[in-house]
């Protein structure tokens, strides 16, 4: 199997990040009455506080500024999203304006005809906004550009620096044995090291998408994210040393059972209360954790370090990992839902964007609002990344991806073993 998209394991143009959170559902059609007007559907992935806030806002002003132009907003749960999504194209009920991952994910959206080709439809504002045609690299297949980028999501670790402080840590770690020595003591201080919302699988297989990019090449990824072919042994490396990692008993206890972004005792809640001391996530973090503290305020005392290096891998040192997130066009979309996508990129609603969702917004034009200190270290590290892979479970579509995370989730769980997570991603490649 050959998939052929942009974005699977090059660089990413400058950008960032977004808060992911909370519930919903339905679909529906673009309508055309007899009297000029267009009704639309839109979905997205804030269901509560400021993000959800920000799209009803955006949407308002498009519409004053549009007549005769509605859109109907729908907030789905982000870890139902895929799913229903998917569920929804397939049954021809799509909505109009819908979020996108990127990736493989979306070229298998493409491949289907479900998606709109977005190509000539970016104004020159936009494009200049974003910094070029590099921008669009996750959502452009076979040259075509499918999707809007609205955040790029580099992932790293965030730590409360009291919590190092009070465990005597006094620098964030660069190497594994730095991080091991991180993880003896916070335990000797009495806290959990590691956050870990395995429930949702995904969280748990970041550990394993970082191990692969420590200890696979940029042309092993990319030619893994063409070609789908696991021979090469730094996938089997990556596993085992996950496995050790997690046989220093690093993660929450109960990390299996325990969700990602859900409430106080959701990994991120964990560190918004100061109840472990690090975890390993995307840049949307930031503004998940401020949604979790008492105050419903950023954490005070937030930071973050990249993942570290590996002594031996063939990853080049500062490679990151990350998404970009961003929306799309269902096939059947009126041409208002490009206007749309256009619309929010103005530079007062990326600002707006990336204050709501306390993250890093896609335009270079709107950087200039982030101020959070562990969201500048992010900027800073993303800037000087030689380049930057895409999720995984991203890259090598849903199905693929799917099986990556659940066989990282069963390893950590005893059920499986490192070979086990190659197996699982060869049998569903051979699937596609």
């Amino acid at each position: 199997m050959t998939r052929k998209f942009r974005g699977a394991a090059g660089t990413v143009a400058l950008s960032a990040t977004i808060a992911l959170l909370a519930a919903g559902c339905a679909g529906g059609d673009a309508s055309g009455s007899s009297d000029g007007s267009t009704a639309m559907t839109f979905w997205h992935n804030s269901t509560t506080g400021e993000g959800k806030a920000f799209w009803e806002d955006t949407v308002a002003d498009f519409e004053a500024a549009n007549p005769g132009v509605t859109i109907e907003i729908q907030a789905i749960q982000n870890e139902d999203m895929d799913g229903k999504l998917q569920t929804a194209l397939n049954s021809g009920d799509a909505p109009d304006i819908f979020m996108a991952r990127g990736g493989g994910k979306l070229a298998d959206v493409v491949e289907a005809g479900q998606v709109m080709d977005l190509t000539d439809a970016i104004d020159d504002a936009t494009m200049s906004a974003l910094g070029g045609e590099g921008a669009f690299s996750a959502f452009t297949v076979d040259g075509k550009i499918y999707g809007m980028p609205t955040a790029v999501l580099p992932g790293g670790i965030y730590y409360s620096k009291d919590l190092f402080a009070a465990a005597g840590i006094t620098s964030t770690p660069t190497t594994m044995d730095e991080l091991n020595d991180a993880v003896t003591a916070l335990k000797a201080s009495g806290v959990d090291p590691i956050a870990l919302g395995a429930k949702d699988a995904w969280p748990a297989a970041h550990w394993y998408y970082f191990f692969a990019l420590r200890e696979c090449s940029q042309d092993t990824i990319t030619e893994a994210g063409s070609t789908m072919n696991f021979d090469d042994e730094c996938w089997s490396k990556a596993g085992e040393d996950l496995e050790e990692f997690a046989g220093t008993n690093p993660f929450n206890n109960g990390f299996l059972t325990t969700s990602a972004q859900q409430g106080a005792g959701s990994s991120a809640g964990l560190i918004a209360n100061h109840k472990a001391g690090m975890e390993l996530m995307g840049a949307w973090n930031t503004g998940v954790i401020a949604s979790l503290t008492p105050d419903e305020q950023p954490l005070a005392d937030l930071g973050w370090f990249p993942f570290p290096e590996l002594e031996g891998g063939k990853g080049e040192p500062g490679a990151m990992m990350g998404g970009v997130d961003g929306f799309s066009c269902s096939a059947d979309a009126p041409k208002e839902c490009a206007d749309f996508l256009n619309f929010f990129m103005q530079k007062e609603y990326q600002e707006g964007y990336a204050t709501a969702f306390h993250t890093l917004p896609a335009s270079k034009e709107a950087q200039g609002v982030v101020t959070d200190p562990a969201l500048q270290s992010i900027l800073e590290a993303y800037n000087e990344a030689p380049y930057v892979e895409i999720w995984m479970d991203t890259t090598f579509g849903q199905n693929i991806g799917n099986a990556l995370n659940s066989g990282v989730v069963d390893m950590l769980a005893g059920k499986g073993d490192a070979a086990g997570i190659v197996k699982s991603l060869t049998d569903a490649a051979a699937k596609e």
